[in-house]
């Protein structure tokens, strides 16, 4: 399992979670603002990213209302690695 993270705009939090969940190949999705983690986002490995999209519905809404509240957030994304 591999570690990225990501430091963007709030205006950018909630498209670039998005995209993250249509990858595919993520487990978890944190959100850190000033050093705390605001929100964790499991994610089901092998589930379509469509269904993945509706069941977060709730969870984009909160990100979206953390995204006013915060100027820059950092995106920590756990990976799947693929077998090789």
């Amino acid at each position: 399992m591999s570690t990225e993270k990501f430091t963007i705009n709030s205006d950018e939090l909630v498209q670039k979670v998005k995209q993250l969940i249509h990858e595919g190949n993520i487990r978890r999705v944190r959100v850190i603002h000033e050093g705390r983690t605001v929100l964790e986002i499991p994610l089901t490995i092998g589930a379509s990213a469509a269904a993945l999209t509706i069941m977060m519905a709730p969870l984009l809404a909160a990100l979206g209302a953390i995204a006013a509240l915060a100027t820059e957030c950092t995106i920590e994304v756990e990976k799947v690695d693929k077998p090789v």
